[in-house]
């Protein structure tokens, strides 16, 4: 029989986790590295610290783990570059020869090198071309400014010449005349040229004005494009500025403020020739910086493009090798220091490739010593691991979001595979709704690689993961959906014609007392004349709340079975005893009566009251039953049953605990104290065995006996609350298909097919609601209702996932845990 696999059907060990057991390997210093890797490689061996009291930086490893974080800090800074460059790494398998790690090590130095080196170069173009820029643009900006101001100066001075050639120069005022005649008497004012800014101007104005108390001039004007700053790289929006002063100290004052504010400086030449020739002379070296960056910059994009390819393998190398020499932490070092030994869980059937793992590392490092491999014994309890595929994974994980199974405990994961998406259906059943579910699952399952490889949006990714029980829901939801006789809420003869006819035309209307049956019962599922008949309500109701109950005792019997193979499995007779069978007697003596009671009422047709039936047996058991009885001798049985019933709750409550009290006496009767000078040779025999620390704990009769209370008491009345809990299955039936009744009838039929806008509007409202509440919502409220009925109500019964799961040492998972 084939285990595991990728295949569809489950492996027949699905019940039980597989069995374990705690190995030690004691292998070669020289060989370590190489048996680790070809244990990573085949992932089933799941390795203990055996230096827990030891810090990460005493450990013997330390400086390979410290050489792997460092390389892992070069491929971060070379991913950067690349999605700087926007320049992707290639998923396709490299197929040159992959690198050693020392190999890879020197590459990527060198690799770092040349990069740092192209990137500091072009830092250094950058800053200088983008300070060419700013300096190109306050030209534009200044040289307009002086070109204003000298045409204006011309202007007035034109004036002022005309002016003084009239008669009266006694009109005109004498200081006026005096600067005009003696240029020597003229102050000249200093100016300085930059961009700052734009939100700094105000402040920057504010701030120049207080500090030269008013002694200066300032022009500003707004920049039109972003320039980028050359200290910072980022893009703003700057105010080119012009500040006139008189003096070195007004001129310091003002340079230390432009420096505060970040304001660049830059030197404007006075001389129009000048001018012009500086304008020149920036923009020819604008455009031969522009052009060796795009150099620089088609350099760096040809080192990262040649790595591309080869990115993703020396990232799996590297997360590899990491992940090797933290396991090898993990090892302990024998006395010689020549020995690394090693303990960890493996299953049972991985001993012959653990030992041929170890065999080929022995091999390869050319040791002369081999790996050594022994199973040890112990009392610790073993971690579960369940051999699941793609298929059953996802069920699995229903189960372990509940709890992980105990060791070898009966696993759900396996009912669940069938009674998960049935449950679901009973809520869900519509086969038009179920269609739909269908054709999202196949979509997922044949497109499962590409999408596989895809990142999803975290919705998609849930339904991606459980598209196999989507799949399985959606199957069973037709199934149901044929029962139920639904494709959006409307009836099909599939199956051959209705068993009932009117039995005049005027019983239009379709009510159960003008029908007359002239066939045989419709073969399958319910009849379609019930669907839009007066009686419909109630038949159904009636149908889908008894079917219910039957289908939750069945489940939850199940459960109370499956703790019977359970105890037997682990050869606890006490529980087979008390607690299994009185469970079992209490459930099926009240709720198993009730079923039977049900399926006689269908098989005979009886109107009996099973409300009555059920009260008046606890309330009245000795009175007579009347027109309520469904068989003879009902009243007797109904007494042995409550009988039964009663007796069973003492027998879980109080057999147990004495029975526990009375093998913890035996056990320790004959215990006595040991001899000092055996001590040390009692510790040793402890020392070789894996002893459970909780082993030897006290026995408290009072804390088993309150615990063994408060399961009796639980189970008495979950028995009552589980069984009314499993009614919500009519319940969302019933909204389910009233949902789906309201909107067909509502929406699509009532706006009428006589106007075609009105009917394509209808048709999409219809498709809205029906995808929007029924297939979005109404299976959302489904799946979680059918969840807490396998979580609460099944499970309860016997499974104490209270287990941990079997994590080993893997590569396959590494990576993927990474990514």
């Amino acid at each position: 029989m084939s285990r595991g696999g990728g295949g569809w059907c489950p492996p027949m060990d699905l019940l039980r986790s597989e069995a374990m057991q705690l190995v030690q390997v004691i292998i070669p210093a020289e060989s370590a590295r190489l048996a680790v890797s070809n244990l990573g490689d085949l992932g089933l061996l799941q390795f203990k610290d055996l230096n827990a009291d030891k810090s990460p930086f005493q450990r013997a490893y330390a400086a390979q783990i410290k050489r792997c974080g460092e390389m892992a800090r070069k491929l971060r800074f070379i991913k950067e570059q690349m999605s700087k460059a926007e320049i992707l790494t290639s998923s396709t398998q490299f197929s040159g020869t992959p690198l050693e790690i020392d190999d890879l090590e020197m590459k990527l130095e060198e690799i770092e090198a040349e990069l740092m080196e192209v990137n500091a170069n072009n830092g250094k173009l950058q800053r200088t071309y983008n300070e060419l820029v700013e300096y190109n643009v306050l030209l534009q900006k200044t040289g307009e400014f002086f070109d204003s101001a000298q045409r204006s100066a011309i202007h007035q001075q034109s004036e002022l010449m005309s002016d003084q050639s009239g008669d009266s120069s006694l009109e005109n005022p004498l200081l006026e005349q005096e600067m005009v005649t003696d240029p020597s008497k003229q102050v000249r004012l200093g100016f300085l040229s930059g961009l700052v800014p734009k939100q700094k101007a105000i402040v920057f104005e504010r701030i120049l004005f207080r500090a030269t108390r008013g002694n200066m001039l300032l022009r500003q004007e707004s920049v039109d494009e972003y320039v980028t700053d050359p200290q910072s790289g980022e893009k703003a929006v700057k105010i080119s500025f012009v500040i006139f002063y008189s003096g070195e100290r007004a001129k310091s004052k003002i340079m230390k403020i432009c420096d505060a504010f970040g304001a660049n400086r830059y030197p404007f030449p006075e001389d129009l020739a000048k001018q012009l020739h500086t304008i020149q002379e920036v923009s020819e070296k604008v455009s031969e910086l522009k052009t060796t960056i795009e150099i620089g910059l088609a350099h760096r994009d040809s080192i990262l493009k040649n790595i591309a390819s080869e990115f993703e393998q020396w990232n799996n190398l590297l997360k590899k090798e990491r992940a090797i020499y933290h396991t090898l932490n993990m090892f302990s070092l024998d006395v010689t220091k020549k020995c690394l030994v090693a303990e960890g869980w493996s299953p049972v059937f991985a001993t012959s490739k653990v030992q041929d793992a170890l065999h080929r590392a022995t091999a390869d490092s050319n040791s002369q010593v081999g790996s050594i491999f022994q199973i040890l014994n112990t009392q610790e309890s073993p971690p579960t691991y369940f051999q699941t595929n793609k298929f059953t994974s996802p069920f699995q994980g229903v189960v372990d979001a509940y709890g992980v199974a105990k060791y070898q405990e009966a696993n759900p994961g396996l009912f669940t595979i069938v009674t998960f998406p049935f449950l679901f259906a009973v809520m869900f059943g519509d086969w038009g709704h179920g269609i739909c579910l269908l054709l999202t699952a196949l979509y997922l399952i044949i497109r499962e690689k590409k999408l596989a490889s895809q990142k999803l949006d975290d919705i998609v990714e849930i339904m991606f993961d459980g598209r196999y029980v989507i799949l399985m829901m959606s199957i069973f939801s037709i199934y149901t959906g044929l029962i139920y006789n639904e494709f959006f809420s409307v009836p099909f003869e599939l199956f051959g014609k209705s068993a009932y006819a009117c039995r005049d035309p005027s019983c239009g209307d379709a009510t159960t007392e003008g029908l007359l049956k002239v066939r045989q019962v419709y073969p399958f599922g319910v009849d379609p004349v019930w669907h839009g008949s007066r009686s419909e309500l109630p038949f159904l109701n009636s149908l889908k709340m008894k079917m219910s109950i039957l289908l939750g005792l069945s489940q939850m019997n199940l459960g109370i079975v499956l703790s019977f193979f359970n105890a037997k499995f682990f050869k606890n007779n006490i529980n087979v005893w008390y607690q299994f069978l009185p469970r079992l007697i209490f459930l099926n003596s009240l709720f198993g009566y009730l079923s039977l009671l049900i399926i006689i009422k269908w098989c005979t047709g009886s109107k009996a009251d099973l409300y009555h039936v059920m009260i008046y047996m606890f309330l009245s058991p000795t009175d007579d039953i009347g027109e309520n009885q469904l068989f003879p001798g009902q009243k007797n049985v109904q007494l042995v049953l409550l009988l039964l019933a009663l007796v069973s709750v003492p027998w879980m409550l109080i057999p147990k605990p004495l029975i526990l009290k009375k093998q913890h006496e035996q056990r320790h009767q004959g215990q006595h104290y040991t001899m000092l000078q055996d001590t040390e040779e009692s510790v040793a025999q402890l020392g070789g065995h894996h002893e459970n620390p909780h082993h030897h704990e006290e026995f408290e009769f009072s804390e088993v006996f309150i615990h063994q209370m408060i399961h009796t008491i639980e189970f008495v009345l979950g028995a009552v609350s589980n069984t009314a809990s499993y009614l919500r299955l009519w319940a969302l039936s019933l909204a389910h298909s009233e949902l789906s009744s309201v909107f067909y009838d509502k929406v699509l039929l009532a706006w009428g097919y006589n106007n075609i806008i009105i009917l394509v509007v209808g048709v999409i409202v219809f498709l809205s609601a029906t995808i929007i509440v029924l297939l979005s919502m109404e299976t959302l409220s489904a799946f979680l209702h059918a969840l807490r009925l396998h979580w609460v109500e099944f499970q309860d019964k016997f499974y104490e996932g209270d287990g941990y799961k079997f994590a080993p040492f893997a590569f396959s998972s590494i990576l993927e845990e990474e990514e």
